[in-house]
């Protein structure tokens, strides 16, 4: 319990690190049956296939540590699908590293693993729950002992629990030991490139200089913007040439389709809010009587938010009935009132309230014998023994358990489902004086409890809750759904979608270069089906209505266009070439324009109609200058102040937001002492940061293929 404590209170770090070690790069329905004849796999690298079960397999795995690192049973929709993905770039990643490995002889040899594991200060072993209680380091020790403790463990003489959580355990230190392996692996084949690019003392002076010497300068401009877009002619000639000279920019290496949609979302009509509002008045009613069980009660009124006999935190409450927490005395009921936050209509009773300790310390010994009664015996007699003055922790080593102790806080099962043993478990705990016993009767066991210290004294209460959600009833959601299938079914092609949607009341929405690795359409809950029929379908189809969201959406989808794998056409880039080909040719015409007046002085190109002047100072090459009468950054204008004469006017610029000229007139070097190992060390570091990239170069030689929407 202490160890599995101990991953849980590092879980997010370890999540965090975890992912670091899963290297990232460009960028869930359950597993479904299919047919024999059908292709089985979710994706593919370098020629090499991955099978859905793998991919399951992989996915369950890495959901387990999750779990267990975040201490909890179940996860959202969204962190479910995070792992999908996070999965499949590990794999992607690690395949293509294995692949140019082997080429290389590139391996990690047991020996090297273990070595990892003796100097134990990788990233991933320090947080892990193997680790010396005094120093917080890790401890190679423990977790050997762990290993050995485990393949000696007789399961069937061991409380189950104890069982699930060992094996849990070995489940996570695998997925740790072979995470490392392939981390080294990674690490060795970047080391490798890393150390083909090297610094050299030409360079250590270059990048000295570009950073110490500083330039102040004059700058007179003419922006982009004082030259009219309709005096500028582009031709469909001029696209074309602009096109093919930049195609490499406009390569995709996955196909998208443009689409439209109509998203329908059901709210509740007037007659459904009223209808809720009257149940909610009777049930306040019932609430200020005083009902037996309040466990019961609140489940039968619908409320979002359960009845646990169980002293809370004001801050775990709903933060409005927090609000109203002291309008109300004990006893009292509040309400009803409507939420508009969260769209309910609310009362509730405060029971109870309390000072009491938020963190309690205590240790445990849990009793299993052969049957109910032996049980209850054994119990009784180590009970009986600790109450006499036998020592807890002997006691508990004795039947193969530590008796270490451990804290609990409100924040570990405030928000939880608590009920039957788990609840008569926390409350034990909760209610126990410091340094009382108690010997708690469970379903499965029998467990001997001592809270051993107790702080951090705090507010807290008991308080029953109604909170109903202004929910649709079946009556309105079935009209909605008649009216969206009836317009379906007479618009079935988009140009009928496109005239006829805002007349029925619909807003048609695009979503242009949607991916098939995406989860949703829309950012619409439970929409995949509608995403995997995008990629089946042709330009202009309508799909049927799909039911989504909460079960209060429903969906219609179009396809109005699909982008090949390869290069996007002209028609999709040609704005952004008109952009670019625009500020050429307003540049063109600038200069043209310069050249005629002759301009030879700062003072005449300042004194030019539309020009803007200021003084950049401090510019450096290794910076771009920020020019605030352009309002944009200027990389030029260190470019060229790094090589220009003091006093000497440049020739016209074209930059980012206009025409320029530049006249140095001063020049400095900051106080630094130039040091040829450090610069060359820290032009090494930008190596590597280049060097970092390789596994972008690898996943386009690759021709990875995804097709993990077709099954999850």
């Amino acid at each position: 319990m202490a160890t599995l404590q101990s991953i849980r209170s590092k879980g997010p770090l370890l999540v965090i690190v975890i992912g670091l070690a899963l290297f990232a790069f460009i960028a869930g329905d359950a597993w479904k049956v299919i047919q024999p004849h059908q292709s089985q796999d979710v994706g593919e690298v370098d020629g090499e296939a991955l099978s859905a079960p793998e991919y399951q397999s992989l996915v369950e795995e890495y959901t387990e540590v999750v779990k267990l690192s975040g201490n909890t049973n179940a996860l959202s929709d969204e962190q479910a699908n995070q792992i999908k993905d996070e999965v499949w770039r590990n794999y992607v990643n690690n395949k293509l590293i294995e692949n140019e490995a082997k080429k290389l002889g590139l391996t990690v040899t047991k020996a090297e693993l273990q070595s990892i594991i003796d100097a134990g200060v990788h990233p991933m072993l320090q947080q892990t729950p193997f680790y010396n209680p005094q120093t917080g380091a890790f401890d190679k020790d423990m977790l050997k002992k762990f290993l050995v403790d485990y393949s000696k463990m007789d399961q069937s003489q061991m409380p189950a629990q104890y069982v699930e959580q060992s094996r849990a355990m070995y489940k996570f230190w695998s997925f740790i030991e072979k995470q490392l392996v392939q981390t080294r692996l990674a690490e060795k084949y970047q080391a490798l490139v890393t150390k083909s690019l090297f610094s050299n003392p030409v360079e250590a002076q270059d990048a000295f200089n570009a950073r110490v010497d500083q330039f102040d300068l004059l700058l007179a401009a003419i922006p982009f913007s004082s030259v009219a877009d309709s005096t500028v002619t582009i031709t469909e000639g001029d696209l074309k040439d602009a096109y093919n000279k930049k195609k490499e920019q406009f390569r995709q290496y996955a196909e998208t389709r443009n689409i439209k949609f109509i998203d329908v979302q059901v709210t509740a009509s007037p007659e459904d809010r009223e209808a809720i509002q009257k149940e909610v008045d009777e049930y306040t009613e019932q609430l200020a009587s005083t009902p037996g069980d309040y466990t019961t009660f609140i489940r039968a009124t619908g409320s979002e938010v359960p009845y646990v006999d169980l002293y809370y935190t004001s801050t775990s409450l709903p933060t409005d009935v927090t609000a109203r927490l002291d309008s109300v005395s004990v006893g009292g009921v509040y309400g009803p009132y409507y939420n508009a936050s969260d769209n309910t209509i609310n009362s509730f009773k405060k029971l109870a309230a309390a000072s009491m300790a938020d963190s309690i310390e205590y240790r445990q010994i849990q009793v299993m014998a052969e049957d109910a009664a032996k049980t209850k015996t054994l119990a009784d007699s180590i009970y009986n023994a600790i109450k006499g003055g036998a020592n807890f922790a002997d006691v508990a080593k004795k039947y193969g358990q530590t008796g270490e102790s451990t804290w609990i806080s409100s924040a570990n099962y405030e928000g939880a489902q608590l009920d039957g043993d788990n609840l008569k478990y926390v409350n034990t705990i909760a209610t126990l004086g410091q340094n009382e016993l108690a010997n708690l009767n469970l379903v499965q066991a029998n467990v001997i409890l001592q809270v051993t210290n107790k702080k951090a004294v705090k507010d807290k209460y008991k308080v029953a809750i109604i909170k109903r959600p202004v929910d649709f009833s079946k009556e309105t959601y079935s009209k909605a759904y008649n009216d969206f299938s009836q317009f379906i079914a007479a618009n079935p092609t988009l140009d009928k979608l496109m005239a006829n949607a805002e007349d029925a009341g619909y807003k048609l929405l695009d979503r242009n270069d949607l991916y098939s690795s995406e989860h949703a359409i829309g950012g619409i809950r439970g929409s995949k089906e509608a995403l995997r029929w995008a990629f089946s379908a042709k330009v202009g189809e309508v799909s049927g209505l799909y039911e989504c969201g909460e079960s209060d959406r429903m969906l219609v989808v179009s396809v109005s266009g699909i982008i090949p794998e390869g290069y996007r056409p002209l028609a999709l880039v040609r704005d952004q070439l008109r952009i670019e080909l625009l500020r050429d040719k307003k540049a063109e015409k600038i200069m043209a324009d310069v050249k005629a007046a002759g301009i030879s002085s700062f003072e005449q190109y300042k004194g030019l109609a539309d020009a803007v002047s200021d003084s950049v100072k401090h510019v450096t090459f290794a910076a771009p200058a920020y020019v605030p009468v352009l309002r944009t950054s200027e990389p030029l204008v260190g470019a060229y102040a790094s090589i220009a004469e003091l006093n000497q006017l440049s020739a016209p610029i074209k930059g980012n937001g206009g025409v320029f000229v530049l006249q140095p007139y001063a020049k400095e070097k900051l106080n630094e002492t130039y040091n040829q190992e450090g610069e060359e060390a820290t032009a090494q570091n930008m190596h590597a940061r280049v060097a970092s990239q390789f596994l972008n170069d690898l996943y386009l030689k690759a021709d990875v293929k995804d097709s993990r929407y077709l099954f999850f």
